[in-house]
Parts: structure tokens; C-alpha cells; sequence
């Protein structure tokens, strides 16, 4: 009942507001008719008006009628600046009040039941800032008055912190607007629109979004700062902990606009990609394709040949190519760019001072404005019993550990069935080695869709792989990998033990903790990059989402441009269009979503399909295996997202990643030249496919009229 009542007042307000055209009083010209009209009686019956005000006020707020910012300006033109201020300031906290406990009362049950999930945003919020989050929110002007009354309802801050949080975070734009309206009530021709006064308070009106970020950023700074004492001057713009792909592009950002940088990096330049992941495995990769095209040349009309694989020279030329990529990012080339690289162990100290334990001895201690957070990850060993003795190998220790073999491990177990795990297991199988991969899930390659890991497995068993999927490992003892499935363990006897089943951020040693910077297996950030700290960033593995280092670079990007110019304008990380290869043989690249995801997530789609084995550029290749899978809305080219299984896979992919990230169809493709004969056209066909599925069959039924009435 009392839920009907409350419904029937919120009607019998609404139902008021149209059947007296209320609507008309709250307008500009509305205002000023009524100002005119209600001076003298005001000047008589100063309460009555007053009181009548008030209420009306609180009617249209709690009902969450329009009207309100209009109310707001004739609240200055009627009273004036003070008493507006006053009035307002009051009614509406009490019409807001109201309108949240309308909001919760009536609404709150099942609201939680159809959106919990998206409620769930701002009650995290609030239980993280408190109070002060719905501070931020009633300080910016762009979110609707009546939007955060009826949300904020709907969770589950208490009232009387709603009532006292909004009458404190409405009062600036109160008065701005209250201030707005004591100026149009001395507009009487259209000229007095020109007086520098109403310019100023129009002016004013504008600039409380930039006023109201200044005070909420103020606000937080003395929250978060709280403790630190802030130096008066700093020794540099900016300071990059880390010189992987996300350090190396923050500190050359920096240097480029010619900000003063310092780049602390304690082990080799270029962080994990160049020296210990994708720069080798890729070489690794190239040798053991050319070992495969030799013992298979049979596919080209060439008598195939067993290839001798003399190993060390093999690693060798692994190395050779990394020190052949190393200037690129060396000291040298860094420093002639204007950035000032120092080698040693980085430590933050407080929000702005960095202290480095220097690789050639001693200490020095460096003062920045801000700091940007790049340390990358590092290979998780699982907690296997016997693994620390048995000599295992990581991405990070192998290249060091296979060198010492003199031809090919005669037996290699690989634990993990992800990109690491089956791009290595495939390039040692192919060189030689009898590997057996091991993988705890019911397939390898989890997050891709099940045709795409089918077609991963068939290729490493293809290569010589034994691949146990649904196999944990439990045991490791005397050389030997014990696995178990379905009850039943499994010995699996190796020279080398390669761990590959995945990377965690580097998190410890940097002074986090000791600060209270908030981690959560990665840097927990801002969608802008910032940490706790608005002036301490994180970017590339350390940040996540992806451990990629093209994500690295692009973080950067961000990570830099906020961290010196975000007093002015900060830019939110684009997580949109993300690609990803895995470089078996055949490749597997992927961007945007797949079905499995597209499931997940309760996403309609249609999937057009093109097969390899189709194409006349794969066939002259003999490299027939592998399909372009491209998903889309229901009837619409708009690409959702596109995977592509087959030879330069990679490479055919970025085509479907530029037209993701510009918004470009099918059709557009579809109708783009594209070289003959070469990979390149299956984008082409795919599009192709897609546009036979929606054919407009309706149309096409009196086109075929039409011609046969024009044969006669």
C-alpha cells in the first residue's frame, strides 16, 4: 500500500505538471513573466512566496520533472543571489532526498534482480571512495540532476550521507546558476544580452565543469598525498622504471616533446620481447620451418631430405639475430634521442622520488613530477612437487639452457598448452626432439574457439608432438614428469623440462607496497593509466589487461601523454581493437571477439567462413590448411571480429584490424582491389561469403522478372 501511494503522488505531480502546463513557467521567457509578475507581491509577502517557492522546488525535483536548472536560474531572478542561493541550495537536497527514496523504496528490489551486474560499478565505487564518490559525481554538471538521484536510490549509501554529500556538491553549480539568474532578470533588450555581466555569469556557467575538476582533483590530491611532503622543485618531467616495449616508448615520447627524462632499466635494454621472447622464439621458429620444408620438400616436387640440425649453430643464429636487433634499443641510440639512461634497480621512495641502486655501485636518488611504471612480467612456475630441483627452463632461462646442448634435447616435456607453450613445443618437434606437451585443460589454445584449437593440435601432432590435453602435472622427480588423467598417472621421461604456463606481472621490489599502490596480479589503474597516485602510471605486462607487446607500446602512448600533460587533458586507454598471433605453423591470429566470447557475453551474431584450401595462392604455396572467420551482427557487415588460421596469418589480420578500428564493413572490402594472386584475397572472398548470405533475395525475385519481361 505504501508503495501505491508513493507511485500515486509521483503520478499526481507528473499528471499536475501537464494538465496546468507548467512547463510554460519554466522557461526563460516563463521566468521572466513570472519575475515581473511576483515582484510586488513578493515585496509584500516575502514567506508566502518564499514558502511557495521552496515547495514547488522540492515537487518538481522529487518527481524528477524537467525544470529544475530553470528554477534554479529564476530562484536569481526573483530573490537574488543570496537568498537564491539559500533557497535553492536547501530545496533541492530535499527533493533530491525524496526522489532517492522514491527511487529506493519503490524500485530498489528489482532493479538489483534485471541490473545487479550493472549496479554493481557504482557500489564498488562507492564502497572504494566512499562518499566522496558520490561528491565527484553531483560536482559534474554534465550527469542529469534527476539521473543521480534516482541511480544512487537504487544502491546502498545511507540517506542522510546522500542528503548531506549532494547539498554540499550541488552548492557551486547552485551558485553559478543562481548568479546566472539575477543577470537575465536585468535583460529588458537585446542588447542588455551583450553586458559584461551577463557575459561573465554565462562565462561562469561554462567554466564549472573545468572548476568543479579542479576542486574534485584538489580534493583527492590532499587525500591520496596525505603523509608525503611534495618536493618544491624536481629533478626531472618524468622517470621510466622498465625498458621493455612499454618503457622504451614512454621515455622516447617524453624525450621527443623535449620533456627531461630518465630511464632506469637494470638488466638488458629491451626488455623480455627482445632478449628472452618474441625476438628468439621467432628466430627459433624460422629455423625449425626450414628444417620441416626439408623433411617434407616432397610437397614442392623436390626429394625431401632428413636435415642435420647442429644445435648450438642453430641457437647461435638465435642469438646473432637479437644482437643484430639490439641497437635498436640500446643506450646509445637512447641517449643520442635525448633520454637519459641510467642502469640499476629503480625503488619509488614516496610518490615523487625514486631511488636507484646503481648496477656499477652506490645509490642515487632522483625527484619527478611523475613516474611511469613499466617493469613488464615473468614466467609463473606452478608449485609442482620436486620442480625446483629438477633443473627446469622458463622463456627467461631457456635459450641459455638449450645452447648447452649439442644437437637437439632428445626429450623435451613442455608443460602448457597456450601460445609459449605450443609455438616452442612445435619448433623443438621439428628440429629434432621427441616433445611431449602437457596441458591441464580439455584443449590447448583455451581462449580460442574449439575448430581453432582442433586445428592447433592436429598441426603439433602433425610436427611430431605427443599433446596430452586434460593431463595435470603433479610430480617431478629424477628426470622424470608425472602426469595424471582420469585417475591414471603417466611418467614422462625428458632432458629438458620447459615450463610455459604463463607470466605474472612484476610487482615486487619497487617500493608498491610500501606505498600502498593497490595490486591485483597487475597494477590495478584508472582507465587513464594512473594508479592511487594520479602522478605514478603503469604500462605494458605490469598494467594488463594483455601481454602483448604491441599492447605495451600502445599503453605507453597513453601512460606518457597523461602523465606530462594531464593537468590539461588526459586520454582513456582504447582496448578496442587488440590482434593477437599465435605463430605455429599454420598461424593463428585473431582480433576482436570469437564465438566463444561472443556466446559469453550473450552477443547475436552471424559467422561467415572462407576455407584455405580454396584459395589459389595457398594451393601454388601447398599451404592449404587453415581458414578467415569473420563474425558480424545479424544481417550487418560491421565486423565484430575476425580470426584467421593459415600461413602469414598475422600479416592477412591487419587488414581486418584497421577496418575494426575505423569502422570499415564488409562491403568495403569486399570492394577493395586486392592483389592476384595472394593470400591477401582471402579477406576478399571472406567478404565475398558474407555478401552471398545476405543477398536481398526479396529484390532479387523482380530483378529475375524483369529480365525475362525484357527477353519478351
Amino acid at each position: 500500500m505504501k508503495k501505491i501511494i508513493i507511485i500515486a503522488a509521483i503520478a499526481a505531480l507528473i499528471a499536475a505538471y501537464f494538465v496546468f502546463d507548467l512547463g510554460t513557467y519554466l522557461t526563460l521567457d516563463g521566468i521572466k513573466q513570472v519575475a515581473a509578475e511576483a515582484s510586488g507581491f513578493y515585496a509584500e509577502n516575502p514567506a508566502l512566496v518564499l514558502a511557495a517557492f521552496f515547495l514547488i522546488y522540492v515537487a518538481v525535483t522529487a518527481a524528477s520533472l524537467p525544470g529544475a536548472a530553470i528554477m534554479t536560474l529564476a530562484a536569481g531572478a526573483l530573490f537574488g543571489l543570496v537568498t537564491g542561493t539559500i533557497l535553492v541550495s536547501f530545496a533541492s537536497t530535499l527533493g533530491a532526498t525524496l526522489a532517492f527514496l522514491a527511487s529506493r523504496y519503490v524500485l530498489q528490489d528489482t532493479m538489483e534482480s534485471r541490473f545487479g551486474e550493472r549496479l554493481k560499478g557504482i557500489n564498488e565505487g562507492l564502497e572504494r571512495d566512499g562518499a566522496f564518490y558520490l561528491f565527484t559525481v553531483r560536482m559534474i554538471p554534465y550527469i542529469p540532476f534527476f539521473v543521480v538521484n534516482l541511480v544512487f536510490g537504487l544502491t546502498r549509501i545511507k540517506t542522510v550521507t546522500f542528503a548531506l554529500v549532494s547539498q554540499v556538491g550541488m552548492l557551486l553549480g547552485t551558485i553559478v546558476y543562481v548568479n546566472a539568474g539575477t543577470r537575465l532578470a536585468e535583460v529588458n533588450n537585446p542588447g542588455d544580452l551583450l553586458s559584461p555581466a551577463l557575459l561573465a555569469s554565462f562565462l561562469l556557467l561554462a567554466l564549472v565543469p573545468w572548476i568543479a575538476k579542479g576542486i574534485i582533483g584538489w580534493i583527492k590530491a590532499r587525500k591520496v598525498y596525505a603523509g608525503y611532503t611534495r618536493p618544491k622543485s624536481f629533478d626531472r618531467n618524468l622517470i621510466v622504471i622498465g625498458a621493455g616495449s612499454a618503457g622504451l616508448v614512454s621515455s622516447l615520447i617524453a624525450a621527443t616533446v623535449k620533456a627531461k627524462v630518465t630511464l632506469v632499466e637494470a638488466g638488458d635494454m629491451g626488455g623480455d620481447c627482445l632478449n628472452t621472447g618474441c625476438v628468439p622464439s621467432k628466430a627459433l621458429i624460422k629455423s625449425a620451418k626450414v628444417a620441416a620444408t626439408m623433411r617434407h620438400a616432397d610437397k614442392y616436387g623436390i626429394a625431401p631430405h632428413e636435415p642435420h640440425v647442429p644445435f648450438k649453430q642453430t641457437i647461435a643464429r638465435v642469438m646473432d639475430v637479437i644482437k643484430t636487433i639490439e641497437p635498436h634499443d640500446s643506450v646509445e641510440r637512447y641517449t643520442g634521442l635525448g633520454v637519459d639512461v641510467i642502469k640499476g634497480y629503480a625503488k619509488l621512495i614516496d610518490p615523487w622520488t625514486v631511488e636507484i641502486a646503481l648496477n656499477e655501485g652506490g645509490t642515487q636518488r632522483l625527484t619527478a613530477r611523475s613516474v611511469v611504471i613499466a617493469t613488464g612480467a615473468e614466467p609463473v612456475v606452478p608449485p609442482i612437487e620436486g620442480i625446483e630441483a629438477s633443473g627446469y627452463l622458463t622463456s627467461e632461462t631457456m635459450w641459455q639452457g638449450l645452447g648447452d646442448f649439442d644437437a637437439p634435447p632428445g626429450r623435451v616435456a613442455v608443460l602448457g598448452g597456450g601460445p609459449i607453450g605450443c609455438e616452442i613445443s612445435q619448433a623443438l618437434a621439428r628440429l629434432g626432439s621427441d616433445v611431449t606437451q602437457v596441458e591441464m585443460a580439455d584443449r590447448v589454445l583455451g581462449r580460442e574457439d574449439e575448430d581453432v584449437s582442433e586445428l592447433a593440435k592436429a598441426s603439433l601432432e602433425g610436427s611430431g608432438v605427443t599433446v596430452l590435453t586434460g593431463h595435470k602435472a603433479v610430480r617431478v622427480a629424477d628426470g622424470v614428469l608425472f602426469a595424471e588423467a582420469g585417475g591414471e598417472s603417466r611418467a614422462i621421461p625428458f632432458d629438458a623440462l620447459i615450463v610455459a604456463v604463463g607470466r605474472k606481472a612484476r610487482l615486487t621490489g619497487f617500493g608498491l607496497e610500501e606505498l600502498g599502490v593497490e595490486t591485483d596480479r597487475t597494477m590495478v589503474t584508472d582507465e587513464f593509466l594512473a594508479t592511487k597516485f594520479p602522478n605514478i602510471y603503469a604500462a605494458g605486462d605490469v598494467a594488463g589487461p594483455y601481454q602483448f607487446t604491441h599492447t605495451a607500446s600502445h599503453q605507453a602512448w597513453f601512460a606518457s601523454v597523461n602523465a606530462l600533460f594531464g593537468q590539461f587533458k588526459r586520454f582513456k586507454a582504447d582496448y578496442r581493437v587488440i590482434p593477437a598471433v599465435t605463430f605455429l605453423d599454420p598461424e593463428v591470429a585473431r582480433v576482436g571477439i570469437n564465438e566463444t566470447e561472443a556466446v559469453e557475453q550473450g552477443i547475436a551474431y552471424d559467422v561467415t567462413r572462407y576455407d584455405l584450401d580454396d584459395l589459389d595462392r595457398a594451393i601454388t604455396e601447398s599451404e592449404t590448411a587453415g581458414f578467415v572467420k569473420v563474425l558480424t551482427p545479424p544481417g550487418k557487415d560491421t565486423i565484430l571480429g575476425a580470426t584467421i588460421v593459415g600461413a602469414h596469418a598475422g600479416e592477412l589480420l591487419a587488414e581486418y584490424v584497421l577496418a575494426m578500428k575505423y569502422k570499415i564493413g564488409l562491403n568495403k572490402i569486399l570492394g577493395t582491389i586486392h592483389s592476384y594472386p595472394t593470400m591477401a584475397e582471402a579477406n576478399k572472398f571472406a567478404a565475398g561469403n558474407w555478401k552471398k548470405a545476405n543477398k536481398p533475395e526479396g529484390l532479387l525475385v523482380w530483378v529475375e522478372r524483369f529480365f525475362n519481361w525484357q527477353r519478351g
